[in-house]
């Protein structure tokens, strides 16, 4: 039964394509496409390169040339609304949880999506991005997003009171929202470990937020009404998304 499907299948697609000689093209790109996931699961490995250009192929056939007008402005000049800050954690892109299309977001991701304070030497990294979506790009919106689960807020709330670190680089990049840990364990010292850390996700959010005003152009752009700074909170275990202004006046919950 299931070879006689396969045959229907092939037949008709092999019918439709002799009357529409013009998506031959695509349809080789989607059956190599096809082909390599097969092949992938077959293996039960996954080859990076073959991985890159089936995705590359498949975004070209059905995004780039399929809407010529939007990567043909793109292909100008960006003016994007939002800058966002987002973890580099796999499972929080924000071009999907939040459906940004090129264009529209200009994206800062690092560990725990922390936005460190002005600092011209430590931290310029982040502050040539936040001055150039700022003065530059003009966007209207900063948006701090933390999440559920996340292993960076996992490591700051697991630093010992002495200071002690075991790595060359992570504990003290999440040492930028110290406070934010110092608050939880003050507040929510009879909770467990991992119910810390959720209120720690949120509250790095919120310090986050207070460090942006340290960027002198951040402050003069709040001040001024040109420019918005919001918190956010993606829960991927229960499917929420909440977010807050400066005044931390929560939104209700987004249910997926």
């Amino acid at each position: 039964m299931a070879t006689d499907a396969y045959k229907e299948a092939v037949e008709e697609l092999s019918k439709f394509l002799s009357e529409k000689a013009g998506l031959q093209s695509v349809a080789v790109a989607k059956i190599k496409q096809l082909t390599a996931e097969l092949q992938e699961l077959k293996s039960g490995a996954c080859d990076p390169v073959e991985k890159m250009k089936t995705g590359f192929l498949h975004f070209k056939t059905e995004k780039y040339q399929k809407n010529p007008e939007l990567y043909g402005a793109l292909a100008k000049e960006q003016s994007p609304k939002f800058m966002v800050f987002a973890c580099s954690d796999s499972r929080v892109c924000p071009s999907h949880i939040l459906n940004f299309q090129p264009g529209e977001a200009f994206m800062v991701r690092n560990i725990a999506s922390m936005v460190p304070p002005y600092d011209k030497t430590k931290y310029s990294g982040v502050g040539a991005a936040i001055e150039y979506a700022v003065l530059h790009l003009k966007v209207e919106n900063i948006v701090v997003i933390g999440h559920s689960c996340c292993g960076g807020i996992k490591g700051l709330m697991s630093i010992p009171d002495d200071g002690t670190t075991k790595s060359e680089f992570i504990e003290q990049w999440v040492n930028i929202c110290a406070n934010a840990k110092n608050k939880v364990k003050s507040d929510y010292k009879d909770l467990s470990l991992p119910e810390q850390c959720k209120h720690c996700e949120k509250e790095a959010v919120n310090v986050s937020l207070g460090n942006l005003l340290t960027y002198p152009f951040v402050r003069e752009a709040v001040v001024n009404k040109t420019l918005a700074i919001k918190g956010a909170y993606y829960d991927f275990v229960v499917g929420t998304f909440d977010q807050w202004d400066l005044d931390s006046k929560v939104s209700p919950s987004l249910i997926v």
